[in-house]
């Protein structure tokens, strides 16, 4: 999402550095990583390594994953980033099934819960819509399809797209401190959106953002983060702010030593048994913070803070499914090519949620031994690209994990001379192409 004098979202290639994603299966089927162009998955129920198909030829992005995701039902999932193409899987036969290019580089994407819809966001803040015409076919030949703009945040990149649990609306976040909720047409390519409402309040990006369920609100409850160090729940239908959590404070109180250049900045959030619980992924905080969140008394509260009591581990990913046994988080970068590596993934989980009790005692929580990962020594061999590393390349990958959330996020300023520079020279490179 870094702006660099050539063109919105370009940068320069030796030097550019991309956090690592990770996603999880909706009922734990598989989990998958993307660091830098590669994306790796691996198969929980099988216990093996899947092998993706892809029909359109060479490596299946050509350029930095950007956002990574699950549709809600399991069957598709979603990569795209800066190589301008959005590739949509059958979880089934982990096969391409859909082929969508982009006029930009894309930084977030959504599967709407019928599995009829994938939105994605590009560099510019317009928002596109991919009808998938009646659904999955996991053996299909691979489809070329084309996006139709759906809305616009006005130059604004956006940083996070989910839709809301029942469908209904399309929540997007942004690097200018919005969220806006938007009512999903029923028939988005040739239907008029709607704005639903303003979620307004932070006071800085807003980094990442996540439902939580409730019974008797089919949509749920809004949760995001943002690089003002809070927390926030909202209420969409009306874009009321209903609680916030100041995590950066619960950072400030680390030991000194820990918090040396720290940054306080949310990088991401997810949600735990059913939205009990919501785990969050602080820039410089070598773990995460757990959050309680009371919808019956719109409160947020910190619970615990659990450490991984490595350095070199700070989590630029999160992820859980809906059995909601484990935590999943992933630290990584790409574009170490200074250190011999062209990247770096770390995967680490934490085990002692309990779906059907989720007023568990600080004790149960664990950060499981490589060895006791589901899928073991074969899961972190796929996922991380090996299963040991030397620790001195991942302390240096730790300090490029920092640079690489704050390029992402941290809006720059242009000097007047350099924004005519970067006019003039986009301006000589549509010429050129003419």
């Amino acid at each position: 999402m870094e702006e660099t004098p050539v063109e919105e979202g370009d940068t320069n290639k030796d030097v550019e550095i991309a956090p690592a994603l990770i996603a999880v299966h909706p009922a734990e089927k598989s989990v998958a990583v993307a660091v830098g162009s590669d994306l790796r998955v691996f198969d929980l129920v099988g216990n093996c390594p899947v092998s993706l198909i892809d029909e359109s030829g060479g490596s299946y992005h050509k350029d930095s994953i950007r956002t990574i995701c699950y549709g809600s039902n399991g069957q598709l999932f979603v990569s795209a980033g800066d190589d301008k193409t959005v590739k949509i899987w059958s979880t089934e036969s982990w096969r391409c099934i859909y082929n969508v290019g982009s006029e930009k580089r894309v930084s977030a994407a959504a599967i709407s819960p019928n599995g009829m819809h994938v939105c994605f966001a590009d560099k510019f803040g317009v928002i596109w819509v991919v009808d998938l015409d009646g659904g999955v076919d996991g053996n299909q030949p691979l489809v070329n399809k084309k996006a139709v703009s759906l809305l616009s945040h006005y130059c604004s990149i956006i940083t996070s797209l989910e839709f809301s649990l029942d469908g209904r609306f399309l929540v997007s976040a942004d690097r200018d401190f919005k969220i806006r909720v938007t009512t999903f047409p029923t028939k988005p390519v040739n239907e008029a959106h709607e704005i639903q409402s303003f979620c307004l309040g932070h006071t800085d990006f807003v980094s990442c953002i996540a439902f939580i369920s409730k019974l008797e609100c089919p949509h749920g409850f809004l949760i995001s983060g943002s690089g003002d160090s809070t927390v926030r729940l909202w209420d969409i239908l009306s874009g009321s702010l209903l609680a916030t959590c100041e995590v950066g404070d619960k950072v400030e109180l680390l030991e000194s030593k820990e918090r040396e250049g720290c940054h306080s900045a949310v990088t991401s959030i997810c949600t735990i048994t059913d939205g009990a619980l919501v785990a969050v992924a602080i820039q410089s905080l070598h773990g995460i913070i757990l959050l309680n969140c009371d919808l019956s008394n719109h409160t947020l509260s910190v619970v615990k803070v659990v450490s991984t009591s490595e350095e070199t581990f700070i989590p630029t990913s999160l992820s859980s499914s809906f059995s909601t046994r484990y935590l999943w988080m992933v630290t990584g970068v790409s574009g170490l090519h200074n250190l011999g590596h062209a990247s770096l993934a770390r995967v680490k989980v934490i085990s002692g949620f309990n779906k059907d009790n989720p007023n568990f005692t600080e004790n149960e929580l664990s950060i499981l031994e490589d060895d006791a990962i589901p899928g073991g020594e074969k899961l972190l061999e796929k996922l991380q690209g090996g299963v040991t590393f030397d620790e001195k390349v991942f302390l240096a990958a730790a300090e490029a994990v920092k640079t690489a959330m704050s390029n992402l996020l941290t809006k720059k300023q242009y000097s007047t001379e350099k924004r005519d520079f970067r006019k003039r020279t986009r301006n000589d490179r549509k010429l050129k192409q003419g």
